[in-house]
């Protein structure tokens, strides 16, 4: 029996040296597997969130826009690591509409302009400010929530489980559990699911996708070579244990904690909480300011262009006129008036300042 399913936690070649998947190879196996909503969470950035909501589209799959953030450990203007030698957290975070989305942009830039430190960090003043409209996940090993419980900082876990529920709305946070086979995760997800039912969390079950099919875990690899400057051979560097971190079917998903039902459906509620569309943007141009003589932009253009004529032709044949006006009502049909206007404007100016330009400008 086929078992809807939702994968939130996804990674694609735009998690640069780390992800080893297309977006339009996501999009494929989703449509596949018949799995009818997607999400995109790469590292640290938004590169990819177009050309995945297209590649979705095409598939008549959902798409859902998210990122793993980094988070620093305390403020993300402190550029310096933490006793315990962390520097940043990871978190993921989907948007649930326009809103949402607008947020994920905010919260991306400011960690490239305003957190970085070996990785461009948020921090959880920014997640307080631009919570609307998002969902939030735990994360995976890397995650503030599980480092915590694995050191043996129960309070502090707690804490920050009832922080983040109070940030995002206990509909909006839910804790993730995964299974790729290491130890540490399923010490984790015991500590997890505890934590889950003693604070009254939601489970979410995720699968920390960085390759579509199992064979692929080759060529991620040696992806993450190539950004540490490493060799395969080479054991004293960081990779990923196992090969399990592909893009699994919902009846694989569902083996792995059969116990936890509610952690498969919950990932389809989250889908179903997620509906942003991104309208398909047009030429978008500066407005260019006429002077008030003229009633519109239309009037201007030929105004420019008839005073240029009698620089270029001594004598101004009907043959001429007709070509102007034929050759105005191309671009004005075509609405590239204001675009025209800019480019003479700017053009003008380097002639008037000295400065050089093509031959025919």
């Amino acid at each position: 029996m086929a078992v809807d399913f939702v994968h939130l936690h996804v990674h694609s070649d735009f998690s640069l040296l780390d992800g080893a998947a297309s977006v339009k190879a996501l999009a494929a196996k989703a449509e596949k597997l018949g799995q009818t909503a997607l999400a995109l969470t790469d590292h640290g950035n938004m590169f990819g969130a177009i050309n995945f909501y297209n590649a979705c589209k095409e598939k008549n799959i959902k798409p859902i826009i998210g990122c793993e953030f980094y988070v620093a450990p305390e403020s993300r203007f402190e550029k310096k690591e933490t006793p315990g030698g962390k520097k940043y957290y990871h978190l993921i975070l989907l948007a649930k509409n326009e809103t949402g989305y607008r947020n994920l942009m905010v919260l991306c830039s400011k960690g490239y302009t305003e957190g970085m430190y070996y990785k461009p960090r948020i921090d959880d003043e920014l997640l307080a400010q631009y919570a609307e409209g998002l969902i939030c996940l735990s994360a995976c090993l890397a995650g503030e929530l599980p480092v915590l419980l694995l050191n043996g900082e129960k309070e502090k876990a707690e804490a920050h489980v009832r922080k983040y529920r109070e940030i995002f709305g206990a509909e909006n946070y839910f804790i993730e559990l995964q299974d790729h086979g290491l130890k540490e995760e399923k010490k984790a997800s015991k500590l997890l699911i505890e934590m889950a039912r003693k604070v009254g969390v939601p489970l979410v079950l995720t699968n920390d996708i960085h390759y579509v099919e199992q064979k692929d875990y080759v060529a991620q690899d040696i992806l993450m070579c190539i950004g540490m400057k490493k060799l395969r051979t080479d054991t004293n560097r960081m990779q990923f244990e196992g090969s399990e971190f592909y893009f699994k079917s919902g009846e694989e998903m569902a083996q792995l904690f059969p116990e936890y039902p509610e952690a498969i459906l919950n990932t389809v509620r989250i889908a179903e909480m997620c509906n942003l569309e991104i309208p398909q943007p047009g030429p978008i141009l500066p407005i260019y300011k006429i002077p008030e003589d003229f009633s519109s932009k239309e009037d201007y253009i030929r105004h420019l262009a008839e005073g240029s004529l009698k620089k270029r032709y001594p004598v101004i044949t009907d043959e001429i006129k007709n070509r102007l006006n034929y050759e105005l009502d191309i671009v004005i049909k075509m609405d590239f008036v204001g675009y025209f206007l800019i480019v003479w404007d700017f053009i003008n100016w380097a002639k008037n300042n000295g400065v050089s330009r093509k031959a025919w400008a």
